[in-house]
This record gives C-alpha cells, sequence and structure tokens, in this order.
C-alpha cells in the first residue's frame, strides 16, 4: 500500500528542531555508555566495582532505544520527501541502507567492533524499507508485536532495533512527530508515567535477571525524550536547543569521530577500561563532547550538513550535493 506526504503530517522541507535536540541529547549519552567499551575494543561490563553502579542504572542501554526510534523517524521523513522528489523512492532508501552498511561496517572493521551502525542497516534493509508498503496501522501493531516479543525472550538489546524502528516510523506516519514542538501537554504526563512505572523495574533489574534491564531502558528512555521535550517548551529552551542541537545535525560525523578520539585518550589514560571509575569515564568523555560541539557548530555555520552526513546524502540521492552554505544562508 502506497502513502502520500500527506500521511505525515510533515510541511515540506520542515525541519523540526525538537529532533536535533533529542538526537544531540542521546549522542551524549551513548557515548558516555561507550567510552568503555571502545577502549577496550569490545564489550565491557559496568559494575559497583568500578564506580560506576548509576551508569548500569541511569545509561547503560538507555540511550541506544533513542536512537534507534529517531532512525525509524528519520527513515520516514526520507520517505515522504523523496516520495515527493522521485517517482522511486524506495531506490533512494536502498541506497541510503547501503551507504550506511559500507560505512558501519569500515567502523566495525577498521575502528571498534561494537559498531551498531551495520545492524541499522541490516534491520532497515529487513524492516524498514519492506514496511513502506504496509498501511501506518500495520506497521504500529507490528511495532508492539516485535518489542514485546523481544522483552518476553529476553533476546538482548539488538532484537529490540526492528521494534523501535517501526514504532519510530509510525509515530512519523500518524503525525505524532510533527506535533511534537507544539505542545507540552502530552509529553510530561506521559514522561511522568514513565518514570513511575521504571522506578519498580530498576528495582527488579538489580535484584534479578530477565528482561528488567531492557525494559528499564525502554521505560526510561521515553522519560528522558519526554522530560526534554517538556523543557524545550520553558526558559532552557534556547539554552538546550544551543548546546544540543549542532551535535543532533551531525550525529553521524561525532559518532563516528568520537571513536577515534576515545581510542586516542584512552590510550594515554592507560590501565585496563573495565577499571575506570565513572570520574574517569566523564573526565573523557565531557572533553570529547565539548570538543564536538564547538567543531560542530562552527562547521555548520559554513556547511549545511556534517562531512559524513555531505557523502552519505550524496550516496543516497546519486548526485553531488553543495557542500557549502550560500553566502546569503548562514543559518
Amino acid at each position: 500500500m502506497s502513502t502520500t506526504p500527506m500521511e505525515y503530517g510533515q510541511a515540506p522541507g520542515e525541519r523540526v528542531t525538537a529532533l536535533d535536540v533529542v538526537r544531540g541529547f542521546a549522542l551524549c549519552g551513548i557515548l558516555l555508555a561507550n567510552v568503555q567499551p571502545i577502549a577496550a575494543s569490545g564489550a565491557v561490563a559496568v559494575t559497583p566495582d568500578n564506580g560506576a553502579a548509576w551508569m548500569g542504572l541511569f545509561v547503560d542501554q538507555r540511550f541506544f532505544p533513542i536512537f534507534s526510534l529517531l532512525f525509524g523517524v528519520g527513515f520516514s521523513l526520507l520517505f515522504d520527501s523523496a516520495a515527493r522528489r522521485t517517482a522511486r523512492p524506495r531506490v533512494v532508501l536502498l541506497r541510503r541502507l547501503l551507504a550506511l552498511l559500507v560505512i558501519g561496517l569500515a567502523h566495525h572493521l577498521l575502528l571498534w567492533e561494537g559498531d551498531i551502525l551495520a545492524v541499522y542497516a541490516v534491520v532497515g534493509l529487513a524492516v524498514l524499507l519492506p514496511s513502506t508498503w504496509l498501511p501506518r496501522s500495520a506497521v504500529a501493531v507490528l511495532a508492539a508485536v516485535l518489542m514485546v516479543a523481544s522483552l518476553v525472550l529476553s533476546g538482548g538489546p539488538f532484537t529490540l532495533v526492528p521494534g523501535l524502528f517501526l514504532l519510530g516510523s509510525a509515530l512519523t506516519r500518524y503525525g505524532v512527530v510533527a506535533r511534537i514542538e507544539h505542545t507540552a501537554g502530552w509529553p510530561a504526563v506521559l514522561g511522568a508515567l514513565l518514570a513511575a512505572l521504571a522506578v519498580p523495574v530498576l528495582w527488579w533489574q538489580t535484584t534479578a535477571e530477565g528482561p528488567g534491564f531492557a525494559l528499564a531502558g525502554l521505560l526510561l528512555a521515553g522519560a528522558y525524550v519526554c522530560g526534554l521535550l517538556v523543557l524545550l517548551r520553558t526558559p532552557l529552551g534556547p539554552a538546550l536547543r544551543a548546546v544540543f542541537v549542532p551535535l543532533g545535525r551531525m550525529a553521524l560525523t561525532n559518532y563516528l569521530t568520537a571513536t577515534v578520539l576515545v581510542l586516542v585518550i584512552g590510550h594515554v589514560v592507560g590501565g585496563p577500561p573495565s577499571g575506570w571509575s565513572s570520574v574517569t569515564v566523564l573526565s573523557i568523555a565531557v572533553p570529547v563532547l565539548v570538543a564536538q560541539r564547538v567543531f560542530s557548530g562552527l562547521w555548520l555555520c559554513r556547511h549545511p550538513q556534517g562531512p559524513v552526513e555531505w557523502l552519505w546524502r550524496w550516496a543516497t540521492w546519486g548526485r553531488r550535493p553543495p557542500l557549502r552554505r550560500d553566502a546569503g544562508d548562514r543559518r
């Protein structure tokens, strides 16, 4: 079943700034969770013994659900844009996913085996692309089924990705994404509900094995997003946009360069990464994020997107996009 641009409730060419804020915020959390695994070139179990127990409660696997959801959102927004610009929008999406697969494999093979971009590309090819032929109601139902199945079967974090992709797509196709900057009512109510539900699940996570960890991650991720959306409607909104929008608009570039920076800094710090304290982790993550925020802000003053985003866009559309802004367009 085909879709039309009107289904998404998004004005052509309109950019939802709140999505950049949420993406930039998630990027910070993902880096914080990944510092030790990157430095160790593999998976690291963070335990109370190294002083970072709080990360297991509030950071680890709390931010990748946000990124996965946003990937589904971005995919559907791109499909909407491609449907207006070409008679074969799915070919555009196919090229985008294949290009991401190449980027992810290069990152995995050359820098860090914990890369998730290749996983995103494969799941996108298997789930997101076929979902463009389905009605939005079917996408929403399938998202719920896949997420519940993943939690019940305790299949690990990657098994949540297909459902989160489809959830992001469904939210876009029902017009929720187009309205998130215009209301703080439902995010406040939903965020409070998710936070309240997360409390007993966090306790469950600390007392027994099972799906508690993944469920707590989903609930906290939702509460984080809703909290941000509420704060964006307060006097803190401009400050949050100033900090997170540049990071979010260059999320792919920053995700990849963070690996290089952490590997270099980790080599200087020395010692087994699994034994680093939370202070050490923060002392690595914060300077990296500050440097990326400064670089992103400077780059975006003269360029419409980040360097890796520019290459990805080129591969997506099959033609070279402009690298620099016009003199009169320095937003």
